[in-house]
């Protein structure tokens, strides 16, 4: 048996003593992986653990993405969480001294600033192309949802064992506001479980988008009914996974630590699971793939585990008619398994005059996988809104693709 050989089998046997340790969450996990588990097992038949290990530092090293970084700022939720937000304001003509500018005596109306929120496992980098692309054009506010990134854990979760659900984000998402953007108007840009938080929002604080919000962007969201996405699998699958996981998730959420020590021995696993549920194309940027598995490696398994039920108990339809008389994005990854388009189908439907744009080739995290659809779509919105001059230029950051050596 060749080493690399031995070693797939040493892996399959570490990783079965995990699952017998944590009980049911190898059924479940099985399930999940089964999609990508064959390539994995290929390439640790044809690749060593080293070699893999220093492909990944390699791409750590020299991937630019989530570098970026602005003012940075503390907001606090009702519940005492400390949210943690970065500025990114427009650079002032003829230098970056701050401009002195007059309108009748009176100071010029504040910039429109565009309020960028994340999606579960992931940060505030989750937008790094976006970000780079909007630089020095417009005012931008980007935050990590709690619990995630550099924000605090969820202090009503730590303290009082109060489970997460969706119209806790939209409160959380005002706090960022009444901090980082005390006046002028927003356009809201949400993907994933941050569209669901700018839906949250909404619901709770329609005044605040009749007043003061010139228009929302929707990335790859749902505004409910997500308990019957099937996650392509097979039906049996698909009810396997429903049954178990939430009991699995609670289970592994307390016993966390064993669990992370599980997630690194099984990396390789992991990382195709990620890539399957993150990613359609085939040619995508390894570093922009394994940006993603760091942000998505970096949310603690009781993270996961206690915001996972909130999903289920989403339902924020009825919030979308505060969008009706706005200008409106609705954009999706047409493979996207996690929220499929399908569903913002649906919310486009009850939004007639927003803009649909269905990204073939595309999974979920469709703002790395293709960033300058999404980024050439935004900034259309933005332009349409008022948030940009016409004639400004919003450029291209990197690319998602992988180069030919």
């Amino acid at each position: 048996m060749s080493e690399s050989s031995a070693e797939a089998v040493a892996a399959v046997a570490s990783a079965g003593a995990w699952r017998r340790a944590t009980g049911l969450a190898g059924a479940a996990i099985g399930v999940v992986a089964a999609g990508a588990a064959a390539g994995v097992a290929i390439e640790r038949l044809t690749v060593g653990r080293g070699i893999r290990q220093k492909a990944r530092l390699a791409l750590d090293s020299a991937g630019p993405y989530g570098a970026l970084r602005g003012m940075p700022g503390k907001a606090v939720s009702d519940d005492g969480t400390e949210l943690y937000y970065e500025v990114d304001d427009v650079e002032p003509e003829g230098g970056s001294a701050p401009r002195r500018r007059r309108l009748f005596g009176r100071k010029a109306p504040a910039p429109v600033t565009v309020v960028f929120s994340h999606g579960y496992c992931l940060s505030q980098d989750s937008w790094h192309f976006q970000r780079a692309a909007l630089r020095g054009v417009v005012r931008t506010v980007h935050w990590d949802q709690r619990s995630h990134g550099r924000s605090a854990r969820g202090a009503a979760q730590v303290r009082d064992g109060v489970p997460v659900d969706i119209e806790q984000l939209g409160g959380d998402l005002k706090a960022v506001i009444d901090a980082a953007v005390p006046e002028g108007p927003m356009v809201l840009v949400g993907h994933s479980m941050g569209g669901m938080t700018v839906m949250a929002l909404a619901d709770q604080f329609p005044e605040l988008i009749r007043e003061r919000v010139v228009a929302v962007a929707l990335v790859g969201t749902s505004s409910g009914r997500l308990g019957e996405v099937n996650f392509g699998l097979p039906v049996a699958g698909v009810n396997a996974v429903r049954r178990v996981l939430p009991g699995v998730l609670k289970a592994l959420g307390q016993r966390a630590e064993l669990v992370e020590k599980g997630r690194r021995a099984t990396a390789d696993l992991f990382a195709g699971i990620i890539k399957r549920y993150s990613f359609a194309s085939r040619d995508v940027d390894p570093a922009v793939a394994r940006f993603a598995e760091r942000m998505i490696e970096a949310t603690p398994i009781d993270v996961v585990a206690e915001y996972y039920p909130a999903f289920a108990d989403h339902d924020k339809t009825e919030a979308l008619v505060h969008f009706a008389d706005l200008p409106v994005l609705v954009l999706a990854g047409v493979k996207d398994l996690v929220t499929p388009s399908e569903h913002s189908e649906a919310i486009a439907d009850l939004l007639p005059d927003a803009e649909l744009v269905l990204v073939p080739d595309a999974g979920h995290l469709v703002m790395l996988e293709h960033p300058e659809v999404v980024t050439d779509r935004l900034a259309d919105l933005l332009t349409r809104a008022g948030a940009v001059p016409a004639g400004a230029t919003v450029g291209g950051y990197g690319s998602s693709t992988a180069q030919p050596g």
